[in-house]
């Protein structure tokens, strides 16, 4: 049966759809022998030897569905270029490639799901399960925060009854955790914990931290048929906004002063005009009184000399009050005589 690479590609649990096009394009991938680049190519899984980097694709004819319980500060990858610990560490005895379906924080524990199903995991995205959250704040929320949370963020909150510590449980459909937890922090509640204890039908239950364990037959038939498209309903998808390019502005062009010039010469003249250094002797004798070019040497004399400063309004002032003329001046004032 003929498909698209790429979808061939997001089955096997190498990539997902948009990263096996970013595969395709960048040359990484071979159908028998030959590199393939262009977009909408297809080829049958079964008859066709499809090279992802050089490694050979193989179809997987058992499908594996986990659940792992994630311990805080492991990355939620099968693989850090960094160093730290990932989710590959934690699956002890699964000997199939699988990889995670949606993404947990680095610091948050909980509920993973894994899986070699790549069409399960694309149905899984679109549908948006709703996930349930246990939160630990630092303060108790009044019932008017809580309201008013749920109002703009969507979410079912609810205190857990039993525990000392101002815990919640939290229900979210499409919100993610880290905007809600952004609400909090602005409203002074931080969040001190975060587990992830369901997504959809599956739950974590008593399920020790750092271990995993497979679904039931009847689990996975419950989830295949929650994430099914209804007929006739569209699944809305999320809107991309399209930033404007970045144009630098032009920097202001700074003006060149032209240096002064005084007489000028018939050769130091611009050709465009030239002819109006060429004159007649009647011409030249009639403007001679008119125009008269100025000498180099008034020509320094006059740049150089300095301008008259202007006087505001206060030294006119001063000078007023005080005139320096005669032998009085302004520090030397007049020695009334004394009589006798």
């Amino acid at each position: 049966m003929l498909e698209r690479l790429q979808k061939i590609i997001a089955r096997a649990g190498i990539a997902s759809r948009r990263h096996a096009e970013e595969l395709i394009s960048s040359g990484m991938v071979t159908v028998n022998g030959r590199t393939v680049t262009e977009m909408g190519t297809k080829a049958d899984e079964s008859r066709d030897h499809i090279k992802v980097n050089g490694r050979l694709l193989r179809p997987e004819k058992e499908r594996i569905y986990l659940l792992l319980n994630k311990p805080p500060e492991i990355v939620s990858t099968m693989s850090d270029p960094e160093g730290r610990r990932a989710l590959s560490d934690l699956l002890h005895g699964v000997t199939q490639r699988v990889f995670p379906v949606g993404r947990l924080e680095y610091h948050a524990m909980g509920l993973v799901f894994l899986t070699n199903d790549g069409d399960l995991a694309n149905l899984m995205l679109k549908a948006n399960l709703p996930q349930t959250y246990n939160l630990k704040l630092k303060t108790l929320l009044t019932f008017e925060e809580i309201e008013n949370l749920a109002r703009a963020t969507g979410a079912h909150i609810a205190r857990i009854k039993g525990k000392d510590a101002p815990w919640y449980e939290v229900t979210l459909s499409e919100t993610r955790s880290d905007a809600l937890r952004n609400r909090l922090f602005q409203t002074g509640h931080p969040v001190e914990k975060i587990k992830r204890v369901a997504i959809g039908n599956l739950a974590l239950e008593s399920l020790a931290p750092g271990h995993h364990r497979a679904l039931s037959d009847a689990e996975v038939a419950t989830l295949l048929r929650s994430v099914q498209p209804k007929p006739g309903v569209v699944t809305p998808r999320r809107m991309r906004v399209k930033r404007r390019p970045f144009t630098p502005k032009p920097k202001p062009s700074r003006k060149v002063k032209k240096p002064f010039v005084g007489a000028q010469d018939e050769g130091s003249l611009r050709p465009e005009h030239a002819h109006r250094a060429v004159l007649s002797p009647a011409q030249a004798s009639g403007n001679e009184t008119k125009s008269r070019p100025l000498s180099s040497d008034h020509a320094v004399s006059k740049r150089q000399t300095p301008a008259r400063p202007v006087r505001n309004r206060m030294e006119r002032s001063r000078h007023d009050k005080y005139p320096r003329q005669g032998p009085h001046s302004r520090s030397e004032k007049p020695v009334r005589p004394t009589h006798a």
